[in-house]
């Protein structure tokens, strides 16, 4: 029988590098938080320095690693950098968390071609061409973990969601897809489907008070989330607790799924 500081100790990410997207607030400022206090030297990018400045700050306050990489994940031709700078700080890549995002809530007789192309580019293709720019490292190493961001809108239809659900839809594909390439290389790839979660990408949603209170009596626990719910799920995908587990979408959403 294992030990049970032997099981804990199969969640700690010391020694581990992760570079997280869409660190400057909310889901992925939580998830590089978590990774942090885990034991994980985090890289954060996002396109706001003062953002990264500030949740940077916090995390050294905290005991924890950080370093700040400044970048707009939607710039293919710059993904090969910001990869290359990520590396610098605490050394080649373990993890990507890829928590970037963005929804312009168009109506489908409304999305323009640069707002399609922007949400896809963001959401689908970084995620991807951002992981092959990594995976060498994580191959070099026998191990590695990739975490996408799903969504609500993987799966269900939700009103002015065209082009966010079509992108979000293919990330389920894609972490499977991943996963079927890269696991056998000691490189997981797995996706958490949040719920909903009160961040500056749903503040429009928030400020509905009856849409929030009709949504939180969707789910089967009779609250909407706090990205702190997310935390729990986000190490244990990234840590070597999570060896067996690949291709998969957690759904973290308060049961809104099961009804």
């Amino acid at each position: 029988m294992i030990a049970p500081e032997g099981v804990l100790a199969r969640f700690r990410l010391d020694g581990k590098a992760a570079l997280v997207t869409g660190a400057g607030s909310g889901i992925g400022r939580a998830i590089a938080e978590a990774l942090a206090s885990a034991g994980a030297g985090v890289v954060l990018c996002a396109r706001r320095e003062a953002l990264l400045a500030d949740v940077k700050a916090g995390i050294e306050r905290a005991g924890g690693r950080a370093a700040a990489a400044p970048g707009d994940v939607g710039q293919r031709d710059a993904l090969a950098d910001l990869a290359a700078r990520a590396a610098k700080p605490f050394g080649a890549i373990d993890i990507v968390v890829h928590a970037a995002g963005l929804n312009h809530r168009q109506h489908a007789d409304d999305i323009t071609d640069a707002a399609w192309d922007e949400q896809l580019e963001v959401m689908l293709s970084a995620p991807f061409f951002l992981s092959r720019h990594l995976v060498p490292g994580m191959k070099a190493k026998g191990w590695g973990r990739i975490l996408n961001i799903a969504s609500l809108q993987s799966y269900r239809a939700f009103p002015n969601g065209t082009a966010y659900g079509s992108a979000k839809a293919g990330v389920v594909q894609l972490t499977r897809h991943m996963a079927e390439t890269w696991s056998r290389h000691g490189i997981t790839c797995n996706a958490i489907a949040p719920g909903f979660f009160q961040t500056p990408l749903t503040a429009a949603i928030y400020a509905d008070k009856e849409r929030i209170a009709f949504l939180e009596k969707q789910t089967a626990i009779g609250r909407n989330g706090d990205v702190a719910d997310l935390q729990g799920a986000a190490v244990f995908l990234c840590s070597p607790a999570s060896d067996y587990v690949t291709g998969q979408t957690l759904p973290v959403d308060g049961g809104f799924t099961a009804k």
